[in-house]
Order: structure tokens, then C-alpha cells, then sequence
């Protein structure tokens, strides 16, 4: 097996990796501050939007990895992902974060909180938006290094 192949397949490998890390925290964060019962029903309402943003950072991440081995250098655009890759998590958990209501009203977020939860599938689109824009300029890298 040539060093390509095994680039790719240890790229696919942490993409897989990451998005079930996510689509993992996801469920852990909505299971502690709501319950389980309330993560599936969740998971099922939303399942379309917290997989695509799930799948959008496994890409990243998969895409990230091929290009770092690739060029052989540490962080050749670490900034994107972490970006993109933390709206996708704000995001898969902004569905159930009104239910902080719950257990924050000391600290006074009660009104955050409610401002997310009733705009908790507009901020899935944004999520889902900026996770594109980020598999966007990652191929792009990936294209650029391969046109060398």
C-alpha cells in the first residue's frame, strides 16, 4: 500500500472519529441537562440536522487530517475547522439548551437561553452553513496542494 492510500484511509478514519466524538457529546450534553428519554426524542425530532452536522465535521476533520499528512506539516489551517467544527457542536445543542433554564436562572441567563431555544433550527441552518464553508475552503486547500 502506497503512502497515499494509507493517507486517505487514516483520514477517513478520523473523520468517522470525529463525528461520532460529536454526534457522541451531543447525546451526553442533552442526556446530563435533560435526560435520556428527552436526548432520543430529540435526536429523532432533529436527527436530519445533528447528523448533517455531525457527517459536516467528520468531513472537516477527515479532509484536515489528509491535508496535514500530506504537506507534512503541523497546522497548515487548523483555524477553519475549529471554527466550523464548534458552531456545528453550539449548534447540535442549542436545540435543548432552553431546558438550562432549569439549573442557570443564578446566573441570570434565563433570557439567552430562551432566545436559543426558540431559534434553535435557525441556528442548525447556520451551523450547517459555516460547516460547508469550512468543507468548502478545505477542499480547496486540498486541490490547491494537489496543483503543485
Amino acid at each position: 500500500m502506497d503512502i497515499h492510500s494509507k493517507n486517505v484511509i487514516k483520514a477517513v478514519a478520523v473523520g468517522l472519529l470525529a463525528m461520532g466524538f460529536l454526534f457522541t457529546f451531543y447525546l451526553v450534553v442533552v442526556s446530563i441537562l435533560s435526560g435520556w428519554d428527552f436526548a432520543l426524542s430529540q435526536l429523532v425530532r432533529f436527527r436530519y440536522f445533528i447528523l448533517a452536522l455531525a457527517a459536516g465535521f467528520g468531513i472537516q476533520a477527515g479532509l484536515y487530517m489528509y491535508l496535514r499528512n500530506a504537506i507534512h506539516r503541523p497546522d497548515p489551517s487548523g483555524k477553519v475547522l475549529a471554527v466550523s467544527g464548534t458552531t456545528s457542536t453550539v449548534s447540535m445543542i442549542s436545540c435543548c439548551a432552553h431546558y438550562l433554564v432549569n439549573i442557570l436562572p443564578i446566573i441570570g441567563a434565563t433570557g439567552i437561553i430562551g432566545l436559543v431555544g426558540q431559534y434553535q433550527v435557525e441556528l442548525f441552518w447556520v451551523g450547517l452553513v459555516v460547516s460547508s464553508i469550512g468543507i468548502l475552503y478545505t477542499t480547496r486547500r486540498v486541490v490547491q496542494f494537489h496543483q503543485q
